[in-house]
């Protein structure tokens, strides 16, 4: 029986590979037989990230700078990573930010420069990279959104709410788009995950690891190699027949509402 989950001779470029959900992905994407480039504005976080990986799957990582704000910069990485690796297979988005205001005094400059990089920059290297894989009549598209897609909460989360849930959408409509390419597009949604800067808010915040803790059925926030298992899913052969759907390692927490 042949391995459905196994990625061998597959390229990967995750955008936003350094640091985070996005590096955790990097790191299972290569671990499970993908020769795996990530993507990001910053040199030195791109090689720390790259040299963790090796140090943990014992592979190297190629790197390339990007801009995911800027379609010009977009358009300069799918030449350089299609002149490097000769193929995309999968993509991975896993850039994105959030920012705070109560929505009574929410700066519409600052809403459109979430909603930039969050959603238009997401839609830009979708339309960039799939016209890539269009040609090859293949492709994997893995958005990373957020249980805020589908799940409202207050804290001045209006922007960032509505921008996962805007990358919901865009997610279900691209997938029907680019079915006749034989490119499959999904997202994944998880809870609050332990990344260096959630680590840092919460450190902010006594007790508030704990009383989230509590709201989430399985008892504990999320880690980031808790989203490895959904991304090489969706990356790989076992779900060939998933597109426009919207996978929750959430620990339960989307299913209560």
């Amino acid at each position: 029986m042949e391995d459905v989950f196994s990625l061998k001779g597959k390229n990967a470029i995750v955008i936003g590979g350094a640091g985070g959900i996005g590096q955790s992905i990097a790191k299972g994407l290569a671990f499970y037989g993908a020769n795996v480039a990530i993507a990001s504005r910053k040199l030195a976080g791109l090689e720390q990230a790259a040299q963790e990986i090796k140090e943990e799957v014992g592979k190297d990582i190629k790197i390339f700078q990007v801009d995911s704000s800027e379609e010009g910069s977009i358009k300069e990485l799918v030449a350089a990573v299609a002149a490097d690796m000769g193929k995309v297979d999968i993509l991975v988005n896993s850039q994105g930010y959030n920012v705070k205001h109560n929505a009574l005094e929410f700066p519409m400059d600052e809403w459109d420069a979430l909603f930039k990089v969050n959603v238009k920059g997401v839609m830009m290297c979708c339309k960039e990279f799939a016209a890539v894989m269009s040609k090859q009549n293949y492709g994997k598209i893995i958005n990373i959104s957020s249980v805020r897609g589908s799940r409202a909460c207050g804290g001045g989360n209006a922007a960032y709410c509505s921008s996962k849930g805007a990358l919901d959408m865009m997610t279900r409509t691209l997938a029907v788009e680019l079915a006749p390419y034989n490119i499959t597009v999904n997202a994944i949604g998880p809870a609050l995950t332990e990344t260096k800067m959630v680590a840092s808010f919460l450190a902010k915040d006594p007790g508030g690891k704990e009383r989230y803790a509590k709201s989430i059925p399985l008892g504990r926030i999320g880690y980031t190699d808790d989203i490895i298992g959904a991304s090489v899913f969706l990356a790989s052969a076992a779900s060939s027949y998933v597109t426009g759907q919207v996978i929750y390692p959430d620990g339960g927490l989307t299913a209560i509402g």
